[in-house]
């Protein structure tokens, strides 16, 4: 059966490299999950279910598999550069295509923009001279200049050094685990009784957040190499890893600090290194949280930009920034337009009144992109070769959606309404531009 044509179905990346491959994503997907949430969440869930702790995190595993494996068929049906754009752009035509776009790049603009400032201010609180504001300024500016020039050189060089920080911000983690585990009192992991399911689904609620990611990392899609094998393989076992990390993480913590463990929201995992390393083990945990927020933004600068590349070269935003390079082959345009926009960001700190957009923002991009996979499947497009199918048919997207429609149910009307104001306004200036064209 031939593969059915689509509206963008014969666009291309040209210029672009496929450089990425399943470890490489494996590698990025990673990093842009597991942040600095990690050092501190353990206490929260802890607060919440105690030693039943596992629970909260193989309930997120299984709720964000379903997401994934969505984004997974999605991916390896459609290969162009954009991420969760591309997709629900092919499944659903330019205009909702557009609206996600939008909601994508605020989402990630605050996000990293949020994620930078903390960076900033943690090292402020390490060396005094950095905490003023100019040269909180200088850190910012200096942060993204690095970033920029580093992906700007190539998305090889890119995809390293979110290699490199991955294992860096992982390391701390493995130090905890090898060392804590000899120490750890098994009276402490001891369930005292089954927790009931709304405290699990409260936690879980909580930790959801710290599985999400995926979406930054499968953006440059088109430089991903064989992204019909390579997506569903990488981030199906990202998730494993991801899944893995958390819950040793979470056993050392409880086994090492017990019922305390609840009490120590500022760091929880400096808490518990002290425990069994003394004071460098504190140290290694402070850094490592402070490696964890510039590997976020190293992975977000490699992908986010893309979703602006994406944009301009499919004509909803200018055409500039659809440009590549012709030496490095890398979308340098929307690598140094989205710097600036981000480090202006991170040093004005005026993003905080819409930060509550992320978080819905971030479920109703999940939301169109679940529904995406099941559009793109039914009409069988094909970019890149033979896709991933889900077992089941429809029942996995199905179940995500329904998932998800109660993740939104959590949020306020509040940030519904910033919602509905952002994309009201990129339905008019789609409207308004189209006009013009």
């Amino acid at each position: 059966m031939s593969p059915k044509p689509t509206a963008i179905g014969q666009r291309t990346d040209t210029g672009l490299v496929r450089a990425i491959g399943v470890r490489d994503l494996t590698a990025s997907i990673i990093n842009a999950t597991i942040g600095a949430g990690i050092f501190v969440l353990p206490a929260i869930v802890s607060a919440g279910l105690g030693a039943a702790a596992p629970l909260a995190y193989f309930a997120c595993a299984v709720l964000m598999a379903l997401i994934v494996l969505c984004f997974a068929t999605a991916g390896s049906r459609v290969s162009l550069t954009g991420g969760l754009y591309a997709y629900i752009d092919v499944a659903f035509g330019p205009f909702v295509g557009f609206l996600a776009g939008v909601l994508y790049g605020l989402m990630a603009a605050f996000a990293v923009a949020s994620v930078s400032t903390a960076f900033a201010g943690s090292l402020g609180a390490l060396w005094a001279a950095l905490g003023n504001p100019v040269q909180r300024g200088v850190v910012l500016v200096a942060l993204f200049a690095a970033l920029a020039a580093v992906n700007v050189q190539g998305v090889t060089l890119g995809t390293r050094l979110v290699w490199a920080m991955t294992v860096a911000k992982l390391l701390p983690l493995a130090v905890l685990v090898v060392a804590g585990v000899w120490f750890v009192r098994p009276e402490y992991l001891r369930w005292s009784s089954l927790p009931s399911p709304s405290a699990v689904g409260a936690s879980s609620l909580i930790l959801y957040y710290a599985f999400a990611g995926v979406e930054i990392a499968l953006v440059p899609s088109g430089e991903i190499r064989d992204p019909a094998r390579t997506v569903p393989r990488a981030v199906l076992l990202a998730l494993a890893v991801t899944t893995a990390v958390y819950l040793l993480v979470q056993g050392v913590a409880q086994g090492l600090l017990g019922p305390s463990l609840s009490t120590s929201t500022a760091a929880p995992l400096a808490d518990a290194a002290a425990r069994v390393l003394g004071p460098a083990g504190r140290l290694l945990m402070l850094a490592g949280a402070a490696i964890s927020m510039v590997g976020y933004v190293s992975g977000d600068m490699l992908g986010s930009p893309r979703a602006l590349y994406a944009l301009g070269r499919d004509g909803m935003l200018p055409a500039a920034l659809g440009r590549v390079h012709p030496r490095f082959h890398t979308p340098h345009v929307a690598v140094i337009t989205y710097a600036v926009l981000v480090a202006a960001l991170a040093i004005s700190s005026s993003f905080t009144t819409l930060a509550v957009l992320s978080n819905v923002a971030a479920l109703t991009l999940y939301l169109l992109c679940v529904a995406a996979s099941y559009e793109l499947a039914r009409r069988d497009v094909r970019m890149a070769g033979a896709p991933f199918t889900l077992p089941g048919g429809p029942a996995i997207p199905i179940a995500a959606a329904v998932v998800i429609l109660w993740l939104l149910s959590q949020a306020t009307l509040r940030e519904f309404a910033v919602e509905a104001i952002v994309l009201a306004a990129a339905a008019l200036f789609y409207i308004a531009r189209r006009r013009t064209q």
